[in-house]
C-alpha cells in the first residue's frame, strides 16, 4: 500500500570555498546529526540511508555517516552527477511510499577543488563524449573549453539567436540572486552585485561572464523522509508533505539543440510529470529553489518548469516576477549563484531551503504565507529530478 511521504528534519552546513572546508564525514555528521535533532529523533529510529557524492571513493557515504552512529541499516552511496542530492532524495521518497522502509535519511556532500569542473578520468570513454559530439555538430565554430563552460555557453548563445534576447538578462538574474543571498547566513557570497559588475566581469566562455557562473564550494545538507504514520506515532507537527515528484534522462530530441542538451526536455518532462501527479499548477507554486549552476540555465529553466512561456523569459525577468513581489520568488537562498555548487549536498540543500519556507522559519528572506514549493535540481549526462512540497 502507498504511504504518504513527508520530510520531517532538514539541516545544512554553510557552503565554503575549497580548502577552508572541514573533511567531508565531519561536514557530513554534522548535517545528519543536526537533521536528527531537527526532526525530534534518533538515528536509531533509521531505517535506511542514502549518501549522495561525486568526488570520492566508494563508501564515503559509510564512513560520514558512521560518525553519527553504526546500526547495521543499509546504506547506499548514489552519484548521479549534480543531481546526485535529488536522486538521493528520490530513492528516500520511494522507499518511503513504497513501505519498504517508515524512516529514510537521505545526505549529500562534497569537497571539491578551485576551478571549472573537469574530468578525471582520461582512460575510459567520457559520459560527456556524447555531448560533446553533439556540439561539434551543431556548431563545429565554437571555442574549446571545459565541458560545462562550452555547454552552457552554447545554450546562452543559442538562446539570444533564437529569441532575440538582450544579453542583459543574464545579468539581471546574477544581480536577483546576490539581493536574495544578503539575507542567508548559509550562503557563501552575500554581498550584492550591480548589473555593470556582472557584464564587465571577465569573460570565461563566449560572452558568458565570471559572475554568471557558480563557484565551486563544499558542503553537507541532509533530510529526513518519513510516513505518516511514522510522522504521527512520534507526534511531529511540523512535516511537509512530498506531494509529487519525477525523475528524468535524456531523450532523443535533447540532440536537437544547445538548450536542449543542458536539460530543457527533461525538466519539461519531469516538471510535467509532477503537476499531472499533484493536481496542482505552476500558477498555484510560491517559491522555487531551480539549478542555477550559470544563469542562462535559470533562464531556459523558468520556461522549462512553466514559470513563464516559451520565448517570454525577458519580460518575465524584466517585470521583476522571479522575486518577491513578483508571481514566484526564485532561488530565495540566493541560488547556486550564491551558495555555490557542492555537486552531492546541492539537491538536499535546495530541499533544505524549501522546507523553512513552508514552516515559516526562513528568516528574512522568508517568503511569506508559502504552501506550496517547487525543486528543480539537474544534472548533465543526464538526470533531472522535479520535486512539490506542500505545508501539511
Amino acid at each position: 500500500m502507498k504511504s504518504n511521504a513527508n520530510v520531517i528534519g532538514v539541516s545544512m552546513v554553510k557552503f565554503e570555498k575549497p580548502g577552508r572546508n572541514e573533511p567531508y564525514e565531519i561536514m557530513a555528521s554534522k548535517a545528519i546529526t543536526n537533521a536528527l535533532k531537527d526532526a525530534g529523533i534518533s538515528y536509531s529510529d533509521v531505517d535506511q540511508a542514502y549518501a549522495s557524492y561525486v568526488y570520492g571513493d566508494s563508501t564515503c557515504g559509510q564512513t560520514a555517516l558512521y560518525r553519527v552512529g553504526m546500526t547495521g541499516i543499509p546504506i547506499v552511496n548514489v552519484n548521479n552527477n549534480c543531481s546526485s542530492g535529488s536522486t538521493a532524495l528520490y530513492l528516500a521518497r520511494q522507499a518511503v511510499e513504497t513501505g519498504a522502509a517508515e524512516c529514510v535519511l537521505a545526505f549529500g556532500f562534497e569537497e571539491m577543488q578551485p576551478g571549472a569542473l573537469g574530468e578525471h578520468w582520461f582512460d575510459r570513454t567520457s559520459p560527456f563524449q556524447w555531448f560533446n559530439d553533439q556540439l561539434a555538430v551543431l556548431n563545429p565554430e565554437l571555442p574549446d573549453a571545459p565541458f560545462a563552460l562550452k555547454v552552457f555557453g552554447a545554450a546562452r548563445l543559442e538562446y539570444l539567436k533564437k529569441y532575440g534576447a538582450n544579453p542583459d538578462i543574464f545579468g539581471k538574474v546574477a544581480v536577483k540572486s546576490r539581493q536574495h543571498a544578503v539575507n542567508n547566513p548559509y550562503s557563501l557570497f552575500t554581498n550584492e552585485i550591480t548589473l555593470d559588475e556582472v557584464m564587465q566581469s571577465p569573460d570565461v566562455y563566449s560572452g558568458l561572464r565570471r559572475l554568471m557562473a557558480c563557484p565551486p564550494t563544499c558542503g553537507a545538507s541532509a533530510v529526513i523522509v518519513c510516513s505518516h504514520d511514522f510522522a504521527k506515532k512520534h507526534n511531529i507537527q511540523n512535516a511537509v508533505k512530498i506531494t509529487a515528484q519525477s525523475m528524468t534522462t535524456d531523450q532523443p530530441d535533447t540532440k536537437e539543440n544547445a538548450i536542449h542538451l543542458v536539460g530543457q526536455k527533461m525538466a519539461e518532462k519531469a516538471a510535467k510529470e509532477v503537476y499531472e501527479k499533484a493536481g496542482i499548477g505552476p500558477e498555484d507554486v510560491d517559491v522555487v529553489e531551480l539549478h542555477d549552476c550559470f544563469t542562462p540555465n535559470e533562464v531556459i529553466s523558468y520556461e522549462a518548469l512553466g514559470l513563464c512561456a516559451e520565448g517570454e523569459a525577458e519580460k518575465f525577468i524584466n517585470d521583476r516576477d522571479n522575486t518577491y513581489g513578483g508571481k514566484y520568488v526564485v532561488n530565495p537562498s540566493g541560488g547556486l549563484m550564491s551558495k555555490g555548487h557542492p555537486l552531492g549536498a546541492t539537491g538536499l540543500a535546495q530541499c533544505t531551503e524549501l522546507v523553512w519556507h513552508l514552516r515559516g522559519e526562513a528568516g528574512n528572506r522568508q517568503v511569506e504565507g508559502a504552501k506550496v514549493a517547487l525543486q528543480h535540481n539537474l544534472g548533465i549526462g543526464g538526470a533531472c529530478v522535479v520535486t512539490m512540497y506542500q505545508t501539511v
